[in-house]
């Protein structure tokens, strides 16, 4: 019979981890929308900008951290 230890490991939602990561410094980054079609109609300064990640606010920064627990939190 395995016994398995008082404390559990959660595991890291794979849904989250393949659309968000987590900086040196804690910050949640998330890709830009609106990249994968229909380019010609956009402006240059649009698609420019959205080849960037973006910071994700800080609401939701929580709910990633909980989900992904062997992410760097500062």
């Amino acid at each position: 019979m395995v016994r398995f230890s008082a404390i559990h490991m959660q595991k890291t939602k794979k849904s989250i981890a393949k659309r968000f990561k987590v900086t040196g410094t804690g910050k949640v980054m998330r890709r830009s929308p609106n990249r994968r079609h229909l380019l010609t109609s956009k402006s240059t300064k649009q698609k420019r900008r959205s080849g960037q990640d973006q910071e994700a606010s800080k609401g939701f920064s929580a709910i990633v951290h909980k989900a992904l627990p062997h992410s760097n939190r500062t």
